[in-house]
């Protein structure tokens, strides 16, 4: 099977701050929008933020190597060094991180760089990369 582009649509309660984020912060280009919704390029997936006022984008928390992991959440898995940058990028945009860039399950099958923050309305996302992608599945 040929891996394609995802699509993801979830609400966010200001276009604007979005935008911001999304276009600014994490460098997304942005694709068709209106006044109620906004395409992102997220590293060659769509992603599509949906104005809804009162959405509520917090739904739990799931322990994973110590850490209370936000559920839901999404992300995408980037080259070590891409994810490196936008560590930096994310340091130098003043972000709060839900769980600080770091190395988990280290020497340890699935070893990984993760880091969680959240959007402008509290969506939050988790950024990976892997120093081998063969430990993507790895048991």
């Amino acid at each position: 099977m040929t891996l394609r582009p995802f699509h993801l649509a979830f609400p966010v309660n200001d276009l604007a701050a979005a935008r911001a984020f999304y276009g600014g912060v994490l460098g997304c280009a942005e694709g068709r929008s209106s006044p109620q919704w906004i395409d992102f390029n997220f590293y060659g997936h769509q992603i599509v933020t949906h104005l809804v006022e009162g959405a509520q984008t917090d739904a739990a928390k799931n322990p994973v190597d110590g850490h209370g992991v936000p559920v839901p959440h999404f992300g995408v898995i980037l080259a070590m060094p891409d994810w490196e940058a936008l560590a930096d990028r994310l340091r130098a945009a003043g972000t709060v991180f839900e769980i600080e860039p770091a190395i988990r399950f280290k020497g340890k099958p699935g070893e990984q760089a993760t880091m969680f923050f959240r959007d402008p309305a509290g969506n939050a996302l988790e950024m990976k990369a892997f120093a081998s992608d063969d430990m993507l599945f790895a048991a």
